[in-house]
């Protein structure tokens, strides 16, 4: 492959026109020394010719020097944006696999809530036809968590109602044992109280016996 056909760069290619264009100017002058052996020996002619060729390559030489600073100083420049290019892209590929760690993480994090055993899954709810036959303002609702929110209300009022109820017939029963109590402790009383009667009784009776006698 040829030279200019893998240096694309302006600046590069006329780097490379200008050492083929010195290259010829040296190569040309060599030959014309080399031609006439001793240029002191040469005519005026030649020599003014040989003059202008070395002038010429002197210029050539002076400008091929300024073109490769130029060259230098862009290479360098192209270096520090590559450089500064290739640091953006690094920061963006650890952005990027941040988000990445992200979003596994967060994929865990939502398999682990769908496969999480919650309590309320446990609840003896009533059967979802039942609950719909019961409140029927909720058998359009598509929305499975919004019925599931309501069947657990509805849940939670029930059990609500039953522990009022439980509470109401614990009170009830506690006022029917205190009841009972008082009227057996009423009964021990009247018991004591008929024992006392037929104690202070007793020798009224047997002076009653005494003074009763037998007809004949």
């Amino acid at each position: 492959m040829a030279i200019d056909e893998i240096v694309t760069d302006p600046n590069l290619s006329a780097v490379l026109g200008a050492s083929r264009e010195t290259r010829l100017h040296a190569l040309a002058l060599v030959d014309q020394l080399a031609a006439v052996g001793s240029l002191d020996a040469a005519s005026p002619d030649i020599q003014s010719e040989a003059s202008k060729r070395q002038k010429l390559l002197i210029t050539n030489l002076a400008q091929l020097r300024g073109m490769h600073r130029a060259a230098q100083f862009g290479a360098r420049q192209t270096k520090t944006q590559t450089s500064e290019a290739r640091h953006e892209v690094d920061t963006l590929h650890l952005q990027l696999q941040n988000l990445y760690y992200e979003q596994r993480h967060l994929q865990g994090e939502i398999a682990a809530c769908e496969s999480y055993d919650h309590t309320y899954q446990q609840l003896p709810l009533i059967p979802v036809e039942e609950f719909l036959a019961l409140q029927p303002e909720h058998e359009n609702n598509d929305d499975e968590n919004a019925l599931m929110v309501a069947r657990i209300e509805h849940e939670r009022a029930e059990r609500e109602a039953l522990e009022q109820q439980r509470m109401e017939l614990l009170k009830r029963k506690q006022k029917l044992i205190a009841d009972n109590k008082k009227r057996k402790d009423d009964l021990a009383n009247l018991d004591k109280e008929l024992e006392k009667f037929i104690d202070a009784a007793k020798p009224i009776q047997n002076l009653f016996d005494k003074n009763v006698q037998p007809t004949a």
